[in-house]
């Protein structure tokens, strides 16, 4: 997946039969299902691939266990269904993760063990495994951290984590292989209309060059996540909002503050949310918020009072107390939740579950779902496009195909932080071998070698130091403080694989500093 190619191919064709504006996990879904179905397919991306809400998750691949407390059995059968697909079609990426809830009264170890029990019987055959109640004595044994004061019993059960932007990368190139086009760093400044007021196509802008470009199709499709109504707002003649965004934030913390595989689960904090502990690249990752906020950014940056929530509920249920000084980083996400009908509703009542619908202009917007679902969402909206006579029928093909580095299960190997490329790990093994300098490591602390910086620029369309840090091997998600202690290396790397002067090297450094200490705490700031 090379960025030159994309974009001559973008320039070279005059009309497409399927053109999706935004490039997070529902518009990286919906390439894969039209290209592999057969329609000519682009995809743009007015900043990188993942760059938003789709990079800032809190890691699972899940049913939503509080969305069955909420009684939306459908909305959770549907998702364990694809968490089963997820599984099987990026093992590279996708890993059956257990959970443990820590009960604290007598009733609570019953009561979830009978819902998980549930949970299981839902996914039928894409089950992760049987939830069961555990001891206390157990409980401890597997979260050996965890708050003993008051502990009574536990209950151990079975769901998905994963690597959200490594995901869509790996969707990004099946969905290339598959036929499709799909270009980053390229905005649509405009939609292009007919005398009857139909979208026919987009106008868009190379956000390198400053090269405009018109992009003629039949079905159009509106995949912006927190950013539909911008797109909204150039369909529209009277505004409306389509969206609001939920703020959620992660605090990440060295594994010794829970050094165990198994990951923790808080059901019901003092404010009635989930809160979850779970094991990642070898750090913890405490979350989540959710709180409605009023304006949206590529870079949502965590309110203080989420932070000190995350870290008084982990205080609360963890021995080893971690405290502001612990933390190696903290990102906020935003979700695109489908805006309800009536306004003052609290995020606990907003739908989760996706809506596709289509304009008077014929524009085809999405609106809410999340990452689990991803395929079936861009299922919905090709078959959406079918059903509005947009696109001549064919059948979605998109529940077996086997994403880009999917592994043959029993080849596995997590131990080695290569785990991540999937099929990919010889190339980048024998890449180090061609090149002996980028055996050298980006940071002493850490694994990831210059081999992979150079290999995120030359086959992931990696052309930032964020979209490296940030996307492509997480250093920013997981230390930001190491991320730009390195942050001058990587722009040297890709000034070099791209020829980029001195003064792009020097601008960059600045630009990621200035994002980088978003994920650093107020009194930590280097800036």
């Amino acid at each position: 997946m090379k960025h030159t190619e994309q974009l001559s191919k973008l320039k070279q064709t005059p009309e497409w039969d399927v053109i999706i504006i935004g490039g997070g996990a529902s518009g990286l879904g919906t390439a894969l299902d039209a290209a592999s179905r057969g329609y000519k397919t682009v995809l743009v991306e007015a900043v990188d691939f993942a760059k938003g809400t789709s990079s800032r998750s809190t890691k699972l691949v899940h049913g939503g266990v509080r969305y069955l407390e909420q009684g939306d059995v459908s909305l959770v059968r549907e998702a364990l269904k694809e968490r089963g697909l997820m599984a099987q079609n990026a093992n590279h990426l996708v890993k059956n993760q257990s959970f443990v809830i820590p009960n604290y009264n007598w009733w609570g170890g019953y009561f979830y063990t009978i819902g998980l029990t549930i949970y299981d019987m839902l996914a039928g055959k894409l089950s992760l495994g049987k939830s069961q109640y555990i001891s206390k004595k157990k409980t401890i044994e597997l979260l050996p951290t965890v708050e003993q004061k008051g502990l009574v019993s536990g209950v151990i059960y079975q769901d998905g984590q994963f690597d959200d932007s490594r995901l869509a990368i790996n969707i990004a190139q099946t969905a290339v292989e598959n036929g499709a086009t799909l270009v980053n760093y390229t905005k649509v400044i405009n939609l292009i209309k007919d005398d009857n007021n139909q979208v026919i196509g987009v106008k868009v802008e190379n956000q390198e060059t400053g090269e405009v470009y018109d992009l003629k199709g039949k079905a159009i499709i509106n995949a912006t996540g927190v950013f539909t109504n911008a797109i909204m707002k150039m369909n529209d003649k009277v505004y409306k909002k389509y969206i609001v965004p939920s703020q959620g934030i992660h605090l990440v913390f060295d594994k010794s503050f829970l050094p165990s595989d198994h990951a923790l689960m808080i059901p019901k904090t003092s404010d009635g949310r989930v809160l979850f502990a779970v094991p990642w690249h070898d750090k913890i990752v405490v979350g989540t918020t959710d709180t409605l906020i009023k304006s949206h950014s590529l870079e949502p940056i965590a309110l203080e009072k989420e932070i000190e929530f995350v870290l008084e509920t982990a205080q609360r249920f963890l021995a080893k107390k971690p405290t502001r000084a612990d933390v190696l980083s903290v990102f906020a996400g935003l979700r695109p939740l489908a805006a309800p009908e009536k306004e003052g509703k609290s995020t606990k009542e907003v739908s989760r579950s996706h809506k596709i619908f289509v304009s008077e202009t014929g524009l085809i917007t999405i609106t809410g779902g999340k990452w689990t679902t991803y395929r079936k969402i861009a299922e919905d909206i090709i078959n959406k496009a079918i059903a509005t006579k947009k696109l001549p029928m064919k059948e979605c093909k998109t529940e077996h195909i086997s994403i880009h580095g999917n592994l043959p299960t029993n080849t596995k190997d997590r131990e080695n932080h290569l785990y991540i490329y999937g099929t990919d790990i010889p190339k980048i093994i024998a890449l180090q071998k061609q090149e002996p300098a980028l055996v050298e490591k980006l940071h002493p602390k850490y694994d990831y070698t210059l081999a992979e910086v150079v290999w995120a620029i030359r086959h992931e369309m990696a052309r930032t130091i964020d979209d490296v840090l940030s996307r492509r091997v997480r250093l920013l998600f997981l230390d930001a403080r190491a991320a730009m202690e390195v942050a001058p290396k990587v722009a040297h790397l890709i000034a070099k694989e791209l020829g980029h002067d001195q003064a792009w090297i020097d601008n960059q450094i600045t630009e990621f500093n200035t994002l980088a200490n978003g994920y650093l705490l107020t009194e930590f700031k280097t800036i």
